[in-house]
């Protein structure tokens, strides 16, 4: 279950990565967010987002650092914020991600649907359409009570298997 979980972290990444480098820039970040989200981003807001978990400081974002962004992880381990400051951006960042993949219905009906995961993967990885089965296979893994959706707690399951 782990292992399948990196795996689609990695092809999340690999989307990003669109020079295929093994690191995302703040343009790539940039393309990608706006793609996903459907709305433009700006090249400032991108680069501020890229900077919070920059650990090495080079401007570019490493699988590893990738992995802590969808986790609202900072770069800095020293941690100028609490805790419980650390957990709300954490809960925070895993609230827009799943936004990003589910259907509408307020935080506490909205669900991570087949054809939701699909329609997501289809603006992330642009000409790699995965079919409505490939995503009901990927949700399955994670849906901890069987109803064949994903809800904002299966999720994070999912996201912090990663780690």
């Amino acid at each position: 279950m782990v292992a399948d979980a990196v795996v689609q972290a990695s092809s999340v990444f690999a989307a990003f990565d669109k020079d295929g480098d093994g690191k995302v820039s703040a343009a790539e970040l940039r393309g990608s967010m706006t793609a996903a989200l459907g709305e433009e981003v700006s090249e400032e807001e991108a680069a501020a987002i890229l900077a919070t978990v920059d650990a090495d400081g080079d401007g570019l974002l490493d699988q590893e650092e990738f992995s802590r962004l969808g986790l609202g992880a900072t770069g800095d381990d020293a941690g100028a914020a609490g805790a419980d400051d650390e957990e709300e951006v954490r809960r925070r960042c895993l609230r827009e991600a799943f936004a990003m993949y589910a259907t509408e219905g307020g935080d506490e009906r909205a669900r991570i649907t087949p054809a939701s995961l699909r329609r997501m993967l289809g603006k992330l990885l642009g000409s790699e359409k995965m079919g409505l089965e490939e995503c009901r296979a990927m949700i399955c893994r994670f849906d901890l009570n069987g109803d064949g959706v994903l809800s904002f707690d299966e999720f994070r399951v999912m996201m912090m298997a990663n780690l």
